[in-house]
């Protein structure tokens, strides 16, 4: 029995989400406010844990835990859960990056199965900003420079805003 409770998951054997050297703790509730929460809301539960930061040229950068709840191939992923942390973090780089959005458009390309209860960098640069429009690009990569996808969001700025 005790040999089996060792290979539970416990919350204190999550891997640690500090950011590289150079890179500074971002505060993403005191931007956009407590609206993240699909993604980011619960920092001790068992579907995702989120750190984000700016990386040494001030793009947002965001390390990521996917946990047990977040399955959908068995051992994997699910690919939805994927998709909501390129929606939060790449429109969460429009913001940081001074503007007012929603995303209109998240195209994303699945590369890889990633692995549960990985720790993931997700890096994210504003492409290009024109009228109400703002494109951003970003990935999921794993050790190694893995890349298990990427994504290109269409942001359109809030009127007013």
């Amino acid at each position: 029995m005790a040999d089996k409770a060792k290979k539970l998951p416990c919350l204190k054997e999550i891997p640690e989400l500090a950011g590289e050297p150079g890179w500074s703790p971002f505060d993403a509730p005191a931007l956009v406010g407590d609206s993240l929460r699909f993604v980011s809301g619960d920092p001790t539960g068992k579907r995702f844990r989120v750190r984000y930061y700016r990386d040494c040229e001030g793009q947002l950068v965001a390390r990521i835990w996917f946990g047990p709840e977040t399955e959908g191939p068995p051992g994997n992923a699910h690919g939805g859960s994927i998709a909501a942390v390129l929606d939060e973090v790449l429109g969460l780089a429009a913001w940081a990056a001074g503007y007012a959005i929603v995303v209109g458009k998240l195209n994303i390309h699945f590369q890889k199965l990633l692995p549960l209860r990985t720790v993931v960098e997700v890096r994210s640069r504003v492409v290009s900003a024109e009228g109400r429009k703002v494109m951003v690009h970003g990935g999921i990569f794993g050790p190694g420079d893995i890349i298990y996808a990427e994504a290109d969001c269409l942001c359109i700025t809030l009127p007013g805003r």
